[in-house]
């Protein structure tokens, strides 16, 4: 009786010794040694802290951990190439759309505008020295011939219109000028096809003219001519107030200084030689000089 009582506390005993390893086994392999604060424990608690974010990770193991900071970490470059690729695309759309540029404002007068703007280029002209007539505000023939007689001096294309270089020519203030010689006098240059007014040394005006085109034609006279304007200096003979029909055509109030060659008022004045040998004008430029008196019989012409 004593002996069996002996083996049951034995067996109980024994019992009880493989139940506390069992607990003190299972606890060392799922905590992996907890009681060591400074182990490897803490290590792996604070890795899974840092992935708790990731909502894929559902298993406590240290290889699920693994894999899901594998997935955040490829995910981030994706991420980033996505960010960088859309400054790419912008700049693309920015250069295949390009914006727009300003066209200039045409600044140019031309014959038939009217208005404060073509007033006051009558009047910067008339005040440099180019005759026009009055200033209206319109731009007409003689606001025309005025602009011709400002491009030949500067120059420049002589079309009669006021671009932006004769507007520049204009603003730079262009006067016409001329050489020494007799103080009072009319100047004719064949190069620039200008008819100066000079008075005491200066030119009160400038006035367009066409003068001999250089082009052979037949004259009732001496058979074939040619349509030339001699250079020299001459003096003013005849004078007619009137139009006077020649052999030739009509001359506008003509005043002759060689020969049969006057400076006459003319329904056409280009900006080119065109004439047979006389140094044509306006009309109204013609009226001007006789309402001025600016060649009177005997005064001197000096065409060079």
């Amino acid at each position: 009786m004593v002996g069996r009582a002996k083996g049951e506390r034995r067996r109980a005993t024994g019992s009880a010794a493989l139940v506390a390893g069992l607990v003190l086994g299972l606890g060392a392999c799922a905590g992996g040694g907890t009681s060591d604060a400074g182990g490897p424990a803490s290590q792996t608690s604070t890795g899974r802290s840092t992935t708790a974010p990731s909502a894929s990770s559902t298993s406590p193991s240290s290889g699920s951990t693994s894999t899901s900071g594998t997935s955040s970490s490829s995910t981030s470059p994706s991420s980033t190439g996505s960010s960088s690729s859309a400054p790419s695309s912008s700049s693309s759309s920015s250069t295949s759309t390009p914006s727009p540029s300003a066209t200039p404002r045409d600044t140019s007068l031309r014959p038939g505008d009217s208005g404060p703007r073509v007033r006051s280029l009558q009047r910067s002209l008339t005040r440099l020295g180019y005759w026009g007539g009055t200033a209206d505000g319109t731009y007409g023939g003689l606001t025309e011939q005025a602009v011709l007689a400002l491009q030949k001096q500067a120059g420049l294309d002589r079309d009669g219109v006021a671009g932006p270089r004769t507007l520049r020519a204009v603003a730079d203030g262009t006067r016409p000028t001329v050489g020494a010689g007799a103080p009072d006098r009319v100047e004719i240059d064949l190069e620039r096809q200008l008819l100066y007014v000079v008075r005491d040394g200066s030119v009160r005006w400038a006035i367009s003219t066409s003068t001999g085109s250089g082009e052979t034609y037949e004259s009732s006279y001496d058979g074939l001519a040619v349509a030339v304007t001699p250079p020299g200096t001459f003096a003013v003979g005849r004078v007619y107030d009137g139009s006077e029909v020649a052999k030739l055509g009509t001359l506008y109030r003509p005043r002759y200084f060689n020969g049969g060659i006057a400076v006459h008022g003319a329904a056409s004045v280009p900006g080119w030689p065109a004439s047979h040998g006389c140094a044509r004008v306006s009309d109204p430029a013609m009226d001007l000089i006789w309402s001025q008196d600016l060649m009177p019989v005997g005064s001197t012409v000096v065409v060079r």
